[in-house]
């Protein structure tokens, strides 16, 4: 039996194990771990493989990462270790933080204390109307009010185009839930959460309240309203886990570590303008009317 020219396949199966068996074919063409007489092939793509270290028995370096990559030393692989973990803390400490400053004060509607003021954040229009999520924020809303829980609903969001009104379509939607227009108050410039805190205080001279919002974002806004000068009281409106759902609840993830820079910088409101009377005007009237 002859043997076979260089850089050729050996026949397969049983005549490639006797060829094997007899010293004929070496053991080195036939892959660690495949079937019996399964013999790699070898040429100049495989020969650059080999060395690469993508082929047994090449003399490159078997990584998963490029070597220059890789530390080389233990103190270098002890310090990389350390930074990952230090980056996982930092990423974390933000929700942490939220989460401690509102766990302890969030609850449903019945459980919400009397206030004299709730806020509502926007959540986007569709077609000129409430999305689905902003619009369970309102039915909660409506319910705080007819429960007697507040007395003063105020609306804030995006009023930033002449035809995109959020805080209107809030509080029309209100008025059609039996809320008086007149204890309505609209924010236009409630551009988002640390904004719409910043105002509520700031111009609006709000002190206390129930927030009312999804529950990924309650804690959030407790924060933000906290850090803002406002004690807050959460209602996390329930919702089905659906796309949106885990959609906001990613997008918190990502949004804690700007609510902890506002918190530190304290920015001012994208519009901060004079202060307005309408939260104690609205109020007013809650004493003297029914």
């Amino acid at each position: 039996m002859r043997k076979f020219p260089p850089r050729t396949f050996p026949p397969r199966g049983l005549v490639a194990r006797v060829l094997v068996r007899r010293g004929l074919l070496p053991r080195g063409l036939v892959r660690r771990g495949s079937p019996p007489g399964r013999p790699v092939g070898r040429g100049p793509l495989s020969d650059r493989r080999a060395r690469r270290g993508f082929l047994p028995g090449g003399p490159g370096p078997k990584r998963l990462l490029p070597s220059r990559l890789v530390p080389r030393t233990r103190l270098g692989q002890r310090r990389t270790v350390q930074a990952l973990m230090l980056a996982s803390v930092l990423a974390l400490a933000p929700a942490t933080w939220m989460h401690a400053v509102a766990d302890s004060r969030t609850g449903t509607v019945e459980g919400a204390p009397e206030r004299e003021v709730a806020v509502v954040f926007g959540a986007g229009l569709w077609k000129g109307r409430p999305t689905p999520y902003l619009a369970h924020r309102l039915d909660t809303a409506a319910e705080l009010y007819r429960s007697g829980k507040v007395k003063v609903v105020l609306v804030t969001g995006d009023n930033s185009r002449a035809e995109y009104d959020e805080p209107d379509a809030m509080r029309t939607y209100l008025v059609r839930r039996g809320v008086p227009d007149g204890r309505i108050v609209s924010d236009y410039a409630g551009f988002d959460t640390w904004d719409s805190c910043v105002r509520a205080k700031k111009i609006f001279g709000v002190d206390r309240a129930v927030l009312v919002t999804q529950g990924f974002h309650i804690t959030r806004a407790i924060a933000l309203c906290d850090a803002a000068g406002i004690e807050s009281y959460g209602v996390g409106v329930a919702e089905p886990h659906d796309s949106v759902w885990y959609y906001g609840g990613a997008r918190e993830l990502f949004a804690a570590g700007k609510a902890a820079l506002d918190v530190v910088l304290r920015p001012d409101p994208h519009f901060l303008g004079p202060e307005e009377t309408g939260v104690t005007e609205a109020l007013a009237s809650a004493d003297t009317l029914p």
